[in-house]
Formats: structure tokens, C-alpha cells, sequence
């Protein structure tokens, strides 16, 4: 999904849009159509051709209320337009797809399990992996930063996990077919989602039944002996966690990182400016968070009637929370359309907010803060390679190709020459 800078409020037929169409954020640009929404219709119903229909709402004030009240809007139902219309088969079951207090007692012990105290320990891994991931650039490039950091996360996630490296690459690219389907690249055969589902959840399913009565000592076997509620869970809950758990590591930080790299060869005053000031580094990875929203929305279904922003939304409907326009939102930031490393406040919604707040979110600001001091301690300057790939999906706004050359630092300790296996 391309990052614009809209000018004036466009002239824009808000009944002629398509949100819903992945094709808009694989090669269109949705950021016109949220700024006009924001100003003239920040609750907008759309009816698909086939009679499905959802409420997007798009000011960040209406995102929080919306994401934070579970009370009137429910996520057992399902929480992405990829389900629209159908329950999710994992409502109740999984802590993504589940309400107060279902959620909240999945949430308390895996909040335990992954916050940034206990995660501090894999801190030299994941520098690791990072020095390994950029080895192309000792060569002077080009390195692919959409392809490479796709396999980003699972080279920690994967091990966290305690799911056999040999795996990685092949379940990267099945959360990658789960969470863009329609995308040309990553479709397999008919009906890729389906697809892709069940193998990732019968990969999962037999995952535990090989670990039998003495789970590993990794997050995995932590579900598996984990209560919740005063019981264990049910070999279809873990399923379910495990899945959700993989492909929300996979969404949010390769992303990220792509669209911030980004930012910073399209802003360069602000690169030359983080090189100069280190501090800003924890202010440029949350502005780097706001910059690329990789989760583009979450649904909820409205519990009762209920009115928002003046408009009155009917029990059952869909209602959709576009985080990438909220996190654009003018009314919460001092001019949105810039990228400022050193942004302060930043009240972004990249992880969501409330409840349902990303569980994943101390790793991923643990993984991006070492890459960024990474390239900070090697990379002077990055330059564009070759064109800007899009994936093609309403859910994630992702780069999948992305070349870039760079040139290091004189002063920059040597890369290694071999680089971790990535997958597309």
C-alpha cells in the first residue's frame, strides 16, 4: 500500500469506493479516500455486490471506542473482512477471536510469558539474526528488505516457539497466503485461505500430539500446560493460539521495517538526523510503527444498536476499525503526512488498543529497536534498488519487494558474509 501525502480534501465519490478490494492496497492508494472520510463521512457504510456489507470508521477517537468496548462490539464473530459474514470457527476458542472474560483469562498468562522482561534473554539471538539478515549489503547489494525480512520474525518466533527451523520458511509463507490470498505471489491452487488454514492448523495439531505428555520448554508447551480460567486448555484452543500467535508475529514487524526504510530513503534529513542523535532511536521505531499501520484494520460486530459518530449502526453489523487512517488522523497528530523521528506524543494504534492490544507487541519493539541500532551502527546511507512491490491485501499493508543498496559506514564493524534463509 503506497504512503501518500494527500493535498486539499479530494473530490472523491464515497460511494463509488471499495474498501474491501485488496487491489486498492496492492497497487492503489487508500490514504485520499481516509482523509476525505475523516472529514465528511468518519462512519461510511459499504454494500458489497453480493449483499455483505460493513461500517468503516476511520478517526482515531471512533478506532479507540470501537477496539476498547467489547461490551458493544464483539470479536468472537470474527475480526478481519478476509470472514465477512461468517462466524469465525475460532470465536471463543482463540484469545484474537474471544470477548472479556474468555480473552482476558488467555491474555493474563501469555502477557506473562512475552513481556519485554521475560524476552530480554533472547535479545543477543535476535541481533544475531539481524547481523546475519543485512550480510547482503557487505557485498554492496542490492538486498531485497521486503523478501529478507519476511523471514524476519520466525528466525526468533520460530525458535520461541520451539518449531524446527527446517519449517520456517514454509510456514512464513503459508501466514503470508492466509493474510493476502488474492495477491498473485502467494496463491496456491483455488481456495488459498482455506488452504493455507488447514495446513497451518493440522501443522499445529500434530506439533502437539509429537510433544504427548511432557511438553518442550517453549511457548508452545507453555500453552499446552498453561490454565486458563482454573483448567488446561483443549488440544483445538492451542491450535487456534498457536496460529494466531505465528501470524501475528508475522504481520506487524517485517512490515515495519520495510516501510520505515522507506520512509527514511524518501525523508533523508530525518536518517541523517537518527545518525546524529541516537536517542531519537526508541521515538523513530514507534514513528516508523505509526508510518506503515502493517495491520490495516480489525472488525467487530455490533452487540446492539448503537450510535457512533451520529450515525446509528444496527445490531449485527460489521463494523471495521482502519488503523491506517486513524494513525493519520489530524486531530491527534501535528501534521500526520510527515515522518519525524522524533515524534512525541505519538498515540498510535499499529498494536490496536484496548483489550485486545497486540500480546506480540514488546517483541516486535524489542526486534525492530536492535535492527534500526543495527543499521544505525553500519548503514550511512540506503538508496532504491528497483521498484516497490505492494502485497495485495485489505488486512496487512505490506511491502513484499523492496531492493535497496547501501553504503556503510567506514567506521562499521564488518557483516557476516552469509545471510539466514528467507522465504517468499
Amino acid at each position: 500500500m503506497r504512503i501518500s501525502v494527500p493535498g486539499a480534501v479530494a473530490e472523491i465519490d464515497l460511494d463509488s469506493v471499495d474498501l474491501f478490494d485488496p487491489e486498492l492496497y496492492g497497487s492503489g492508494d487508500p490514504h485520499p479516500i481516509w482523509q476525505v472520510m475523516r472529514e465528511r463521512a468518519p462512519v461510511h457504510r459499504q454494500v458489497l455486490p453480493d449483499g455483505r456489507s460493513f461500517w468503516s470508521v476511520t478517526r482515531h477517537g471512533d478506532v479507540n471506542k470501537v477496539l476498547r468496548d467489547h461490551t458493544r462490539y464483539t470479536s468472537r464473530r470474527g475480526t478481519l473482512l478476509s470472514i465477512l459474514g461468517t462466524d469465525d470457527p475460532a470465536g471463543g476458542l482463540m484469545m484474537a477471536a474471544s470477548d472479556p472474560p474468555t480473552h482476558t483469562a488467555l491474555h493474563e498468562p501469555l502477557a506473562k510469558a512475552l513481556s519485554a522482561r521475560a524476552l530480554s534473554r533472547w535479545e543477543p539471538r535476535i541481533r544475531e539474526v539481524i547481523r546475519n539478515l543485512m550480510a547482503p549489503l557487505a557485498d554492496g547489494g542490492p538486498w531485497d528488505i521486503g523478501e529478507a525480512g519476511a523471514g524476519f520474525p520466525m528466525a526468533f518466533t520460530g525458535a520461541l516457539m520451539g518449531l524446527p527451523e527446517q519449517d520456517w520458511p514454509r510456514l512464513t509463507r503459508l501466514t503470508t497466503m492466509a493474510i493476502a490470498p488474492e495477491d498473485p505471489e502467494f496463491q496456491e491452487g483455488s481456495g488459498t485461505l482455506t488452504a493455507a488454514h488447514h495446513e497451518l492448523f493440522e501443522y499445529f495439531a500434530d506439533h502437539i500430539r509429537s510433544q504427548g505428555d511432557t511438553p518442550d520448554d517453549d511457548l508452545v508447551g507453555y500453552l499446552s500446560t498453561m490454565e486458563a480460567a482454573g483448567r488446561r486448555l483443549r488440544q483445538d484452543e492451542i491450535v487456534y493460539n498457536c496460529y494466531s500467535l505465528l501470524l501475528g508475529a508475522n504481520v506487524t514487524t517485517p512490515h515495519a521495517v520495510a516501510s520505515t526504510v522507506l520512509a527514511l530513503i524518501e525523508h533523508p534529513g530525518e536518517y541523517r538526523r537518527l545518525l546524529a542523535d541516537r536517542s531519537l532511536l526508541p521515538t523513530a521505531v514507534e514513528e516508523g510503527l505509526r508510518w506503515a499501520s502493517p495491520a490495516n484494520h480489525f472488525m467487530r460486530y455490533a452487540v446492539a444498536d448503537v450510535e457512533l459518530g451520529g450515525v446509528r449502526i444496527g445490531r449485527g453489523d460489521a463494523v471495521v476499525a482502519w488503523l491506517g487512517s486513524a494513525n493519520r488522523d489530524e486531530r491527534v497528530f501535528t501534521d500526520p503526512y510527515r515522518f519525524d523521528v522524533g515524534r512525541s506524543p505519538n498515540r498510535h494504534v499499529a498494536f490496536g488498543f484496548g483489550p485486545h492490544y497486540c500480546i506480540g507487541a514488546p517483541l516486535a519493539r524489542i526486534a525492530l529497536r536492535l535492527l534500526f541500532d543495527e543499521i544505525l551502527q553500519h548503514v550511512a546511507e540506503f538508496r532504491l534498488a528497483g521498484p516497490v512491490e505492494h502485497l495485495k491485501s485489505n488486512f496487512v499493508a505490506g511491502i513484499k519487494h523492496m531492493p535497496v543498496t547501501a553504503t556503510l559506514r567506514p567506521d562499521a564493524a564488518a557483516l557476516p558474509r552469509l545471510s539466514v534463509t528467507t522465504a517468499r
